[in-house]
């Protein structure tokens, strides 16, 4: 009888159970709204775009106008035969100008890291003798789009030496800078800005379709201008140096290129990149 009783009790209570836990299952189905769609995953997170404000104000500056896109028609024509055209500016409208960095004796880091920041096109005129020591410091901006040009192996002025002397000068840079960077000048700055007829023909014999001037120069904080006006032009050709403290007065090259910009940026023109308003015929 005992047994009868325990089986008895056991069977209820397990029943009781069994009821509670439907119930349960009852209710939390009851709870869920009908249709209701499973969560959706989370939304990968979207990065920020750079504040460009921001980026320029570390280095002291307010952003410059936007460039336009490159024109299609190219508004300067370089001849592909006969002596080297030389031009100090290009026919454009647009208010663009081009900046020019020479010689290559100073190599600051801080400075690939201001153009990897800020963006601005330049066009590097390197001399052999000033980069050979480090030929990499240029390839990160190289790497940016900037192209680099042709300056001479030793920096002479040009109208002093005859045709063959001018040709090792020339043609000897242009080899190396091929060698090191992958792509042959197409562009002579005569050190000193001086040249001849002679210096043409060399420019030409050695695959130089274009020498290249300027109308305005940068010292140290400020511009010596062609314009006795002081005034930068629609399409004026600026130039600047690789230079450091030793001949900036004690003036890094990030300081001068800082001031350079800003005296672009109070006239209201933005930087194009050189090589985009020429063609060679």
């Amino acid at each position: 009888m005992g047994d009868y009783w325990g089986r008895s009790v056991r069977v209820v209570a397990g029943a009781a159970v069994l009821a509670l836990a439907l119930a349960a299952c009852q209710r939390s189905a009851a709870e869920k709204p009908k249709g209701a769609a499973p969560a959706a995953p989370a939304a990968p997170a979207v990065g920020k775009k750079p504040d460009t404000a921001a980026v320029w104000r570390k280095w002291g500056l307010k952003p410059l106008v936007p460039a336009p896109a490159p024109p299609v028609d190219k508004p300067l024509e370089l001849p592909g035969k006969g002596p080297a055209k030389v031009f100090e500016s290009v026919p454009t409208k647009d208010r663009v100008v081009f900046v020019t960095l020479d010689d290559g004796q100073e190599k600051d880091p801080e400075f690939v890291e201001m153009m990897n920041e800020l963006k601005v096109p330049v066009t590097m005129f390197l001399t052999k003798g000033d980069i050979q020591d480090d030929y990499g410091y240029f390839k990160p901006l190289q790497a940016l789009g900037n192209r680099i040009q042709d300056h001479t192996i030793t920096h002479p002025v040009l109208p002093t030496l005859g045709l063959e002397g001018q040709k090792h000068e020339i043609c000897g840079d242009r080899d190396a800078l091929t060698e090191q960077y992958g792509t042959a000048p197409t562009l002579l700055r005569p050190p000193f800005g001086r040249w001849n007829s002679l210096t043409q023909q060399a420019a030409r014999e050695c695959g130089i379709s274009g020498i290249v001037m300027w109308r305005a120069s940068m010292q140290i904080h400020d511009f010596q201008y062609d314009d006795p006006k002081k005034e930068l032009h629609p399409g004026d050709i600026l130039l600047a140096h690789f230079r450091g403290p030793k001949q900036l007065k004690g003036e890094t090259m990030t300081r001068m290129f800082a001031d350079l910009l800003r005296q672009i940026e109070k006239r209201g023109f933005s930087v194009a990149r050189l090589e985009d308003y020429i063609t060679v015929r």
